[in-house]
């Protein structure tokens, strides 16, 4: 619900929305409304709870000025499960009209239009997220189990089929497929499949991609769909992020730094930073900038310590810096988490990263 809602939000040119996975680390936390505004850098706050029982729920929800403290809006809500929906539209609709005084009922329409036909096919949708930001082999393989459950039910359910995207290609960064070409074919057949079902969506264009610049290496066509992604909407900072990594592919690291910006702006919490950070630290490599590169890749290896495009990019970064000991220490972990990693299949990266993978001494 949560989700849904800030997409709605988002979709609102004029507004600056924090992204759902930077706002929900404070779910379950006892946290000033004041200090919530700092952090995330907002003047408002949306919160609430939900409640359900008996086939029915209860949503109760409340806008709040986080300099203040003052309340500017507050309502209740209830219904049957069966109507989450046409609830979730009402409070969109009321948090809107609360903050501005024009309602642009052509997006909420348009947030609406991102849905499944089927509860369960969402209820699937949702369960797949975690594993999908779990980052590991079993949960994307979980992940794609259930969004292709979700499909079997729903066929044209956009976000289902856009997040199984990322999952097939995430096997073919990592080195996870045990079959490559079967995945590739995955990933190109639910490209086609979302784009017939709404090529105006933003997260849908930035999936697609994202997918066509490391799958198949088409860079033009990849960098028009991310760029129309995030002028469709500037507050989607799934949008940024993904055109940041398209353009590190393109070889433009000055366009994906500042993609990479925007996107950590509109979610400085994210739980996926770190991913962010690696991706960063490529873009600096391809600009020569080694040292914030190493630096870059060590916050991603904070966040998380087997993320193996962090280390290969630690790797080259210390190799240029003439750093070699701690260069080749780098490469032999990543071999150590991917025995398989081979130069050959990382050409489609900047060329200066590929060299430095030379120089710190890993296979080709």
């Amino acid at each position: 619900m949560v989700d849904d809602i800030t997409t709605a939000l988002s979709r609102f040119k004029a507004l600056f929305v924090i992204a759902r996975n930077s706002s929900f680390t404070y779910k379950g936390r006892a946290v000033e409304l004041k200090q919530v505004g700092r952090e995330l850098g907002v003047r408002y706050v949306l919160e609430g709870s939900v409640r359900k029982a008996a086939g029915k729920v209860r949503i109760n929800s409340q806008l709040i000025d986080a300099t203040s403290g003052a309340h500017l809006w507050a309502d209740r809500y209830e219904g049957d499960l069966s109507d989450v929906f046409a609830l979730q539209d009402e409070i969109t609709v009321n948090v809107i009209s609360a903050i501005q005084p024009k309602l642009l009922q052509a997006e909420i329409d348009l947030a609406a239009a991102r849905r499944p036909n089927n509860l369960s096919a969402y209820d699937l949708y949702l369960r797949a997220t975690p594993r999908y930001y779990s980052m590991t082999r079993e949960g994307i393989a979980e992940a794609i189990q259930l969004l292709a459950r979700a499909l079997d039910i729903d066929p044209r359910y956009c976000a289902a089929a856009s997040l199984s995207i990322f999952c097939h290609t995430l096997n073919l960064l990592h080195g996870w497929s045990t079959d490559p070409q079967s995945e590739m074919k995955d990933a190109t057949r639910l490209s086609q499949l979302v784009l017939s079902i709404d090529e105006n969506d933003p997260e849908t264009l930035a999936s697609v991609g994202w997918g066509k610049a490391y799958i198949s290496g088409e860079s033009g066509a990849a960098a028009e769909m991310v760029d129309r992604a995030v002028a469709l909407n500037p507050n989607s900072s799934f949008a940024w992020n993904y055109r940041g990594m398209t353009y590190v592919y393109a070889g433009q690291a000055e366009e994906a730094l500042r993609s990479f910006e925007n996107g950590m702006r509109l979610s400085p919490l994210d739980p996926m930073l770190f991913g962010i950070f690696a991706m960063t630290g490529f873009a600096l490599i391809g600009l020569g900038r080694f040292d914030e590169a190493v630096a870059a890749a060590k916050k991603a290896l904070h966040k998380y310590q087997t993320f193996i495009p962090a280390h290969s990019c630690l790797a080259s970064a210390l190799a240029h810096l003439g750093r070699d000991a701690e260069a080749k220490k780098a490469a032999a972990r990543l071999l150590e988490l991917r025995p398989r990693f081979r130069i050959s299949n990382s050409t489609h990266w900047p060329r200066l990263y590929i060299e430095g993978l030379r120089k710190a001494g890993l296979p080709e």
